[in-house]
C-alpha cells in the first residue's frame, strides 16, 4: 500500500456516526493505522450543506484521510470531487457498500451493485475529475443469488479505480453471519491493483489470517473499534512488528473515554455532542463490572459536569476487567 501513499495495513473502516474528526483523531493519537472518513452525499456537497462541509474538510488532520463519497450520479461526482480535493482529502472512495436500507432506497450504497452500468460510469466519472487515487467500496453483491463481487472489481480495475475493497457479506446479510473471505481472496485474485479486505476482522491474529488467507494487501476494521480505539493501532503495531500493545488499563480507558467526549463536545456543542457520548459510554464499557446500571445512569444525564462525575465514580470504583452479566463479546 506504500505504492498508494499508505504508510499502514490497516484501515478504520468508514462508519456513519462513528468515524467522525474525534474518532480519527483518538486513533491517531494512540498509534498507526489509515483513516477514512464517514461517508459524504455529493448532493449535500453541491447544495453546500454545512454539516457535509465539515465532513468533508479533513485539513485540519496532520495524517493523510481518506474521504468517503455516497452517490449515484456521475456528473456531480465530476463537479463534487475538485472540491473534495480542496479540502485536503489523501485520496477518495466511492461507496458502493453501505446496505442501509434509507440509502440503498436512493439507488446508492450497496443498492449500485445491481447496476453496473452505472457503478462504472460513476468510477470513471470521478477518476477523470480527479487528482487523488479513487477507490471503490463494495460488497460480495446483493444477495447469495446475485454475488457479483469479482466482476464489479474488475469494472473498477478498468474504469481506473487505483484499489477496492471488499466486504465479505451480501447487503442482504447486513453484518450477520460469518464474513465471506472466500470471496475476498477470489477479488484479490481477479485484478491487479491493491484489495482491502473487510469483515470479522477483530483481533491483530484475524488481521494477519485474513492477509495469509485471501492475499490481500490490507484490511479494514470497523465494528471491533467500537469503544475499542486501540484495535486499529494494535493491529498496526502487531502487523509491523509482531508484538501487540499494552492491553489498556480500567483507568486508561476512563481517561480516553473522557478526552473523546471532551473532543466530541468541542465539535459538535454540549447540546448535541453529550447525546453522542452515550453511544461511545455503552461501547467502552462493555464486559465490566455493573456496566449496564452504569450505562442506564448516564443516560439520563443531561450536562457535562455530571457526565464527567458520573465516568469517575465508575471507572473509579470497579476492579480491572470484571466482566458484567450483560456482556456480549470481549473486546479488548
Amino acid at each position: 500500500m506504500q505504492a498508494l501513499g499508505f504508510k499502514s495495513k490497516v484501515f478504520l473502516a468508514p462508519m456513519a456516526g462513528i468515524t467522525d474528526l474525534p474518532m480519527r483523531r483518538l486513533v491517531a493519537s494512540i498509534g498507526g493505522g489509515q483513516m477514512v472518513s464517514e461517508m459524504v452525499a455529493i448532493n449535500s456537497v453541491q447544495y453546500k450543506n454545512p454539516k457535509s462541509y465539515r465532513i468533508a474538510d479533513v485539513r485540519s488532520e496532520p495524517y493523510p484521510v481518506v474521504v468517503q463519497l455516497l452517490g449515484n450520479e456521475p456528473e456531480l461526482f465530476a463537479e463534487v470531487v475538485p472540491l473534495i480535493e480542496e479540502m485536503g482529502a489523501h485520496s477518495i472512495d466511492i461507496n458502493m457498500g453501505c446496505p442501509v436500507k434509507k440509502i440503498t432506497a436512493n439507488n446508492t450504497g450497496s443498492a449500485l451493485m445491481k447496476d453496473i452500468s452505472l457503478a462504472a460510469k460513476i468510477v470513471e466519472s470521478a477518476v477523470k475529475a480527479s487528482k487523488l487515487k479513487v477507490s471503490v467500496k463494495f460488497r460480495k453483491g446483493w444477495d447469495n443469488n446475485s454475488v457479483n463481487a469479482v466482476e464489479f472489481a474488475k469494472m473498477c480495475e478498468d474504469k481506473g479505480a487505483a484499489y477496492v475493497t471488499v466486504h465479505g457479506r451480501t447487503r442482504s446479510e447486513f453484518y450477520s453471519g460469518k464474513a465471506d473471505w472466500d470471496i475476498i481472496k477470489a477479488v484479490k485474485e481477479s485484478v491487479k491493483i491493491p484489495v482491502i479486505g473487510n469483515g470479522d476482522v477483530n483481533s491483530p491474529q484475524k488481521a494477519q489470517e485474513m492477509l495469509a488467507y485471501t492475499g490481500v494487501d490490507a484490511v479494514m476494521v470497523g465494528r471491533a473499534a467500537l469503544g475499542n480505539p486501540w484495535m486499529v493501532p494494535n493491529i498496526h503495531q502487531f502487523l509491523e512488528t509482531g508484538e501487540e500493545l499494552p492491553k489498556p488499563t480500567v483507568q486508561e480507558i476512563k481517561q480516553v473515554l473522557l478526552k473523546h467526549m471532551d473532543e466530541l463536545l468541542a465539535y459538535y456543542n454540549e447540546q448535541i455532542g453529550l447525546p453522542v457520548t452515550r453511544k461511545y459510554v455503552c461501547w467502552y464499557c462493555k464486559n465490566l463490572y455493573d456496566a449496564k446500571r452504569f450505562r442506564e445512569r448516564y443516560n439520563r444525564i443531561d450536562n457535562y459536569a455530571d457526565a464527567v462525575a458520573e465516568i469517575n465514580d465508575y471507572f473509579d470504583n470497579i476492579a480491572e476487567f470484571v466482566t458484567g452479566e450483560d456482556s456480549e463479546e470481549v473486546l479488548f
